[in-house]
């Protein structure tokens, strides 16, 4: 079999090899993939038919560097060590493996968390640290931005909201906040940029990873020159904007030359990546991810991306884009209310949990502990609790906490649905598959079933995709678990809780 993609032609066939240790080798391909994420990195081999290779997988984990400000940022060589490590795990796991051993590397897929940021020097030195999606120091430069241009008109053209997720906010608070720093930038770019560099001699600012930025137009796949001549930014300020890959050269192609000249495609977003790997890529598929942060999106193509105000519209590639709409809250807010609350992290939280099949009663909460996304993007409300009383216990508060969380994912995927022609099958893949309550509470909170994803590493999954794809192999099919359906007396008393929250919203006015 044959796949030609410019770089290099694949070749595999032939009869498999008995390996000293008796097993059969691998016949098909490998793709390397990782996936970088705010809080870890993990990497694994997968076979051109879309399987993990999990005896091949490895995670390293960092900390995320908060302020009291609204700093959420990365230290670059935190990240660059713990990437460094994952793939010299992976390769050697590989390596020891005696039926993997002699398989070839067929190309590196990427995913990494969105709408983030660094500047480098000339050298490709950090002159920053990496600036997070979720830093939001650049509140009041979002809001002053807003006054000056038509938010509206620029979401229409670059499907991002004006708000400090995204680099236009970010950009102008990190001029007014170290002037000097940002005058000898030579570029920004995205961590996943500046690690390819750093690993293998270059890197190009794939479609899917430009179109997060707020800088990007996904229907004339071009950077938004409005935008960039308000910012006083140049393109050769920003990588090579491509889909094509690269060749490994440099540090990784030296320490493993078996990753010498193999293409590393540009990364993709991470919610572009959850969509690949969780196969919802077709009409009536939806991908739901819960982990630090949570999403709901759709995939669609056309050469046309738009979105209603509020959700975002990002592109996978030139002929794909998604619609949807993010949570800032989510599995975050589960680790403060383990840490803050004592509560247990262990069997007994989730069998206590498990049997509360209702909302708790008086109980409502805004989950804005960090400044929230859609449906509102109000970025300066702040978390709210009502109806606790002298009964109320910390189980209570987890509860509804949690809860509250999923009502705005449902929030979301109302929106979403006043598009679709049927309601969608949703495909959840991200933490929440470890916890069968949680998906049931899920699905409760939806009112709709909830496929778990069959891949425990969706965004993972969807980088190995995203390389077999642009090689030329085809996609391969999407497989789901058994649907986890909501209890419709569950469901319709979460239905009402959602209108006491948006009833508490509308009393705060934080909607």
């Amino acid at each position: 079999m044959r796949r030609r993609r410019g770089l290099r032609t694949i070749q595999n066939s032939g009869e498999p090899i008995p390996t000293p240790g008796g097993e059969t080798p691998m016949q098909q391909p490998l793709l390397l993939a990782l996936d970088i994420g705010t809080s870890s990195t993990r990497s694994a081999f997968f076979g051109t038919d879309g399987e993990r290779l999990e005896e091949t997988t490895a995670q390293q984990s960092y900390e995320l560097i908060t302020t009291p400000d609204g700093g959420a940022e990365l230290d670059p060589s935190a990240l660059l060590d713990a990437v460094r490590l994952c793939l010299r795990q992976t390769i050697h796991l590989k390596r020891d493996t005696p039926r993997l051993r002699d398989a070839t590397i067929a190309g590196i897929g990427t995913s990494c968390f969105w709408h983030s940021l660094i500047g480098v020097d000339a050298a490709r030195a950090p002159l920053t640290r990496i600036i997070t999606w979720a830093d939001a120091r650049g509140r009041a430069d979002a809001a002053a931005l807003r006054k000056e241009l038509d938010e509206p008109s620029l979401h229409a053209r670059t499907g991002c909201m004006l708000r400090t997720s995204f680099w236009p906010a970010k950009l102008a608070w990190l001029h007014r906040a170290d002037g000097d720093t940002c005058a000898r930038v030579e570029q920004w770019m995205s961590p996943a940029e500046w690690l390819q560099l750093q690993l293998a001699g270059g890197a190009n600012c794939a479609i899917g990873m430009a179109t997060g930025t707020g800088l990007f137009n996904p229907t004339s796949l071009a950077w938004d020159t409005e935008i960039l001549e308000r910012l006083a930014l140049s393109p050769a300020k920003l990588r090579p904007l491509s889909d094509e890959p690269l060749p490994v050269a440099g540090e990784l192609a030296e320490l493993f030359p078996e990753l010498a000249g193999v293409p590393w495609f540009p990364a993709v977003g991470d919610g572009a990546a959850s969509n690949l790997g969780s196969g919802a890529t077709q009409p009536g598929l939806a991908a739901i991810n819960v982990g630090t942060s949570a999403a709901v999106r759709v995939m669609r193509e056309g050469a046309v991306a738009r979105a209603p105000l509020g959700l975002f519209c990002y592109r996978v590639d030139a002929s794909r884009y998604l619609v949807g709409g993010a949570v800032s809250n989510a599995g975050n807010l589960r680790a403060w209310c383990v840490r803050e609350l004592h509560l247990p992290d262990d069997a007994a939280l989730e069998s206590a949990l498990a049997a509360r099949q209702h909302p708790v009663a008086g109980l409502h909460v805004l989950p804005f502990w960090t400044a929230e996304r859609a449906p509102a993007w109000n970025e300066e409300a702040t978390g709210a609790i009502s109806g606790v009383t002298q009964h109320t216990t910390a189980l209570d508060l987890f509860q509804a906490i949690i809860e509250a969380g999923y009502h705005q994912i449902a929030r979301i995927s109302e929106l979403i649905l006043r598009d679709e022609p049927r309601a969608p099958r949703f495909v959840v893949s991200g933490g929440i598959q470890q916890s069968p309550q949680a998906l049931q509470r899920l699905a409760n909170v939806l009112g709709e079933p909830v496929h778990p994803n069959e891949e425990m590493e969706a965004s993972l999954r969807g980088a190995a995709i995203y390389a077999i794809e642009k090689l030329g192999w085809p996609s391969p099919p999407a497989r789901f678990s058994t649907a986890v359906d909501p209890d419709r007396d569950s469901a319709r008393l979460y239905a009402e809780a959602r209108e006491r929250q948006r009833s508490l919203e509308t009393l705060l006015g934080t909607f």
